[in-house]
């Protein structure tokens, strides 16, 4: 396996591609106890309509999620009594972008990296199982469906994004559900569960070579052609306020500010951390907005902003619980319009860029973020461990230059969850 050094980090990883296509990366953390390995597909819930074979497939929503929920079923049962046996604590799920699959262990990690990588590319599928999932995941459907944050966060989205996946729930709809059967499943995983479409971290006090023959032995030894997901054409904001009635104490809401498609590698790198610096700069707890909002009773602690990066969706939001959202909304405007027309402050803009270089840092010994972010970044062509070299090269007019092109009016659109009473 080649190594890649990164000295200014004092870190570096192993990693090596498959003659299968799948890519293994191997970080050795010595005397860890914790061992950590992460199997991400890249595959999520916006990729409903693919090409595979020069064929156009169409799925309904929430097959991603779906699949995920099944694809611990094997011929001899449930993976998930076997990596009991083995000491093994697994988890799994689905993002917009793609579906992951994960175990830790203290011990017994070649027997827990053996049966994470058997069952996720082993599709057993019966109709009698799925038939029995889909009430399963109809009734988390509905949970959801009566969770406020969840609510106003895919509202803010279908307004946003109207017509685009993106706009559907994760998990579909009881509905788009009900058409899904086992052969949907088997289709599904043979487009994008195949190696060249996934990646492997493993994290902890492990053995690089073992990590790597296990990966030879355990996956597919034939790489198998890759479907192209497809997605509709942007449309414009056509709903700026979107309101729902919920059994809740008071109004929570979230405002987004649509971005243009983001760019692959570095430059997506780069405008995630950006927007980042943006939320701080303008909402962050330390900013004069913030206090001014929170003094006015206009929001409360639960208020936080941020940026969020997807292929082909970028957008900034801001939310929380206010009695007041709209004139929340009409603050932010002002404040980003003042900030433009005075200058951003440098001074404060390089301490928020110091606190986030830091924080970048001791997420590299974070196992659960460490391969995660290597995945998501993977997908999208950037590398994680070049996070702090491309945060270094940010430049305050980089964040001036994004609040300008993207926190407009019509760019923007408002969600808001109402009391019932």
């Amino acid at each position: 396996m080649q190594y890649y050094a990164y000295p200014a980090l004092q870190d570096g990883y192993y990693e090596q591609v498959l003659p299968n296509g799948l890519t293994v990366r191997v970080m050795e953390k010595k005397d860890f106890a914790k061992k950590y390995a992460f199997l991400a597909v890249n595959y999520g819930s916006m990729d409903m309509d693919f090409m595979l074979d020069g064929s156009l497939v169409k799925t309904p929503a929430g097959v991603a999620h779906f699949l995920e929920h099944k694809m611990f079923d094997m011929p001899y049962g449930d993976a998930m009594n076997r990596f009991a046996t083995l000491g093994g604590n697994p988890n799994a799920f689905t993002s917009h972008s793609m579906t992951a699959y994960y175990a830790e262990c203290t011990h017994s990690l070649p027997e827990n990296l053996q049966t994470l990588l058997e069952f996720v590319f082993t599709p057993y599928f019966t109709q009698k199982s799925v038939d029995k999932e889909q009430g399963i995941i109809a009734e988390e459907i509905r949970m959801y469906r009566d969770n406020a944050d969840s609510r106003v966060y895919e509202n803010l989205l279908a307004a946003l994004y109207d017509g685009h996946p993106v706009s559907v729930s994760i998990a579909g709809t009881e509905g788009s559900i009900a058409a899904i059967t086992a052969d949907t499943l088997h289709s599904c995983h043979k487009a994008f569960y195949t190696p060249a479409n996934a990646m492997l971290c493993v994290m902890g006090d492990v053995n690089r070579e073992e990590i790597l023959s296990l990966a030879q032995e355990f996956t597919p030894a034939v790489a198998a052609p890759r479907a192209q997901a497809v997605y509709p054409c942007g449309t414009p904001i056509s709903r700026k306020t979107v309101r729902e009635s919920m059994e809740v104490s008071m109004p929570t809401f979230l405002l987004g500010f649509r971005g243009t498609p983001p760019a692959l590698g570095r430059e997506s790198m780069k405008r995630e951390f950006v927007g980042d610096l943006a939320a701080d700069l303008l909402l962050g707890a330390s900013s004069p907005l913030y206090t001014k909002l929170y003094e006015e009773g206009l929001i409360d602690t639960s208020f936080s902003a941020g940026y969020e990066i997807m292929k082909h969706v970028s957008f900034f939001s801001a939310g929380g619980d206010s009695e007041h959202p709209e004139k929340v909304a009409e603050e932010i405007l002002k404040e980003s319009e003042k900030l433009l027309s005075q200058g951003l402050d440098e001074e404060r803009f390089l301490r928020l860029k110091k606190a986030t270089l830091g924080r970048k840092l001791r997420e590299l010994d974070g196992f659960e973020s460490t391969c995660f972010r290597s995945c998501a970044y993977f997908f999208e062509q950037g590398n994680y461990f070049d996070s702090c070299e491309i945060l270094s090269s940010i430049c305050l007019r980089d964040v001036q230059d994004y609040i300008e092109a993207c926190l407009r009016p019509e760019n923007m659109a408002l969600s808001i969850v109402d009391p019932k009473h």
